[in-house]
């Protein structure tokens, strides 16, 4: 536990002192925001503080930060330097001048952000690989929520079906609904369920004092035999950096009064998911190696949504069971519907066609969700489908925040600003990412020699590369 609580003074500390410095950084003023000049009455609508942050945790939370930390808490403690240090120096850094990039350039998505600093070809790859991801996040979190939903009701297939429909007929609606109509109504809802669970389960934690592995006993977890990296830097990624962020923050850009907002809603939502994957992957911990699993009755082999059950259920009673359920079903939907509003909105200002009319977000929308259904229906049929289109989706969205961090880097050069904040976390993610590609199963299959090869190639390319463009870049000033 001493790890744990030296981590969670950590995160605040993060958020207290190199938050404010990254702001510094960055420097907001009192300019006008797009929520404001732009009003639409759809996408671009002013809306209260508490609100923007409540909707932009659970936007870029999801289940994220519960699953990845239950998972990434089988490699042991070297969880806790992760989440803590890549939430800190990378996630918030990234979250924060995504969502403030965005108010600068009159709302702008991700892949218009990139496409501003890395250039036009860059932009157009980021836009497939965007729209892509974010179909991915749709298809894999309609069918995790319909299964279990399916499974209460029968053991028959055809239920699981039924609560697809249900759910896509919901993602159609709040994609194309105003944002306030639904998103700005339940989302603070739900989100609020998310931190008391969380706030609740670390109570528990406090009152057993259970023996957890430390960061003094070493970085790895017992008898977890996957080389920790990069395989640790992808499996954790909302709880500490996560690309699929990038594509969030400009959602409640378009919401925000005044710039000088940003930090605490987006800098502070990424801290908070940060405490909510530490309080997990301490949970977690303890299920693997501190007994807790014995204790509950329950086997070691359990999967990520299981785990959430059975804890918050022989933890919290009844009402953590309601807690749970909202977790693995509710967190889930709630990130689906937002990551297609996020690609509507996408592929809108890529051909420059305006949302205020509804038939014109109709006209984006039918094909989207149209692709989105046949991944949907590859994950139900395929036996493996669910862990290949989760394993893409994982390396994918890293490599997504590769490219978001090198734009913002671009961007920092040019104002003659810090840019070693954004410069350090792109060039360890592009290892990680180069890497990872190597040695997944879904890709190469390379022996892990090979994977740190490339990995090291990439490390020598990309500072290279950097170098000569910042030589470059300097002699025109």
């Amino acid at each position: 536990m001493i790890t744990f609580i030296a981590s969670l003074v950590a995160l605040v500390l993060g958020y207290l002192l190199y938050g404010r410095f990254v702001e510094r950084v960055f420097g907001p003023d009192d300019r006008v925001t797009p929520a404001v000049a732009k009003a639409d009455g759809v996408d671009y609508i002013v809306l209260p503080n508490w609100k923007v942050f409540m909707i932009q945790f659970l936007n870029i939370a999801g289940t994220g930060p519960i699953f990845g930390a239950i998972m990434g808490a089988k490699f042991g403690p070297a969880a806790y330097l992760w989440i803590v240090l890549g939430c800190i120096f990378a996630g918030a850094v990234h979250d924060y001048f995504s969502g403030m990039l965005s108010m600068r350039h009159d709302g702008a998505g991700q892949p218009e952000i990139i496409g501003i600093y890395l250039g036009e070809t860059t932009k157009k790859v980021m836009l497939v690989f965007s729209v892509f991801l974010l179909m991915m996040v749709g298809a894999v979190f309609v069918y995790s929520p319909a299964l279990i939903l399916g499974k209460l009701c029968s053991d028959d297939l055809q239920w699981v079906y039924i609560w697809c429909a249900i759910i896509f007929v919901y993602y159609i609606i709040a994609t194309m609904l105003p944002i306030d109509k639904i998103i700005g109504k339940i989302y603070p809802l739900f989100a609020i369920s998310m931190l008391f669970m969380a706030v609740a389960l670390m109570a528990v934690l406090f009152v057993k004092w259970p023996t957890l592995p430390e960061l003094y006993d070493g970085i790895s977890g017992e008898g977890y035999t996957t080389p920790i990296f990069p395989a640790l830097f992808i499996t954790i990624a909302c709880g500490a950096i996560s690309g699929f962020h990038a594509t969030q923050s400009p959602l409640m850009a378009r919401c925000i009064k005044s710039e000088r907002m940003g930090r605490p809603l987006f800098y502070g939502a990424m801290i908070t998911e940060g405490l909510v994957a530490l309080i997990w992957a301490t949970v977690s911990m303890y299920f693997f190696y501190g007994g807790a699993a014995q204790e509950l009755g329950e086997p070691l082999t359990l999967q990520a949504p299981q785990v959430v059950t059975s804890v918050c259920e022989g933890w919290l009673g009844m009402f953590g069971g309601i807690l749970a359920m909202l977790g693995v079903v509710a967190a889930p939907i709630t990130s689906g519907d937002t990551a297609l509003r996020s690609a509507r909105l996408i592929i809108a200002e890529f051909i420059h066609l305006d949302q205020r009319s509804i038939m014109k977000r109709i006209w984006i929308c039918v094909p989207l969700f149209g692709a989105t259904m046949l991944l949907l229906f590859y994950n139900i049929e395929n036996p493996d489908g669910f862990n290949v289109i989760w394993s893409y989706f994982g390396w994918a969205n890293q490599t997504l925040a590769v490219f978001t961090l090198w734009a913002i880097t671009v961007y920092l050069v040019r104002q003659r600003k810090a840019y070693w904040i954004t410069l350090l976390p792109a060039i360890f993610m592009t290892v990680v990412c180069s890497s990872f590609l190597m040695v997944s199963k879904n890709a190469f299959g390379f022996d892990m020699m090979v994977g740190y090869g490339v990995g090291g190639a990439a490390f020598i390319v990309a500072v290279a590369w950097f170098a000569a463009w910042l030589r470059r870049e300097s002699k025109k000033h």
